[in-house]
């Protein structure tokens, strides 16, 4: 199972109002990011059936579940698919993607980038406001 820390950076990270509350548009942005497509109506119906106090939204605990239904066994597999992707990108050794070394890899993918872009696509996803994308562990 995955550590709550990685689903509470998630969560805070797609709660854009700050409510302790994801409303059905935010799940269906939240899920957007990653590649996936989940209608308006489709984040409604989760919502729906993951809000156990009635009050239209996912707080923290409903979202971890809906997680944790979503991904079973298979969020462990995925996590360590992340963590080597994250590795080409994370080159100087920090632990972290910082603006260079996401300049030096798109570089070698045939997408020429300034360090200023890489600094906007790294502040779209910065948490704590760093600078720079560092991966949680699971362990941690």
């Amino acid at each position: 199972m995955i550590n709550c820390n990685v689903y509470e950076c998630i969560f805070k990270r797609f709660d854009e109002d700050g409510d302790g509350k994801l409303s059905p548009s935010e799940l269906q942005r939240c899920v957007g990011t990653i590649g996936e497509e989940l209608l308006l109506e489709e984040a409604r119906e989760v919502v729906g059936s993951m809000d156990s106090d009635g009050d239209g939204f996912l707080g923290f605990e409903e979202f971890v579940g809906w997680m944790e239904r979503e991904t079973g066994d298979d969020l462990e597999r995925k996590m360590e698919e992340l963590r080597e992707a994250f590795r080409m990108y994370e080159m100087d050794g920090s632990g972290c993607i910082t603006p260079k070394s996401l300049k030096r890899m798109l570089s070698r993918l045939g997408e020429a980038r300034s360090v200023e872009d890489c600094c906007v696509m790294i502040g779209q996803f910065d948490v704590n406001g760093d600078g720079v994308l560092c991966l949680m562990s699971s362990s941690s």
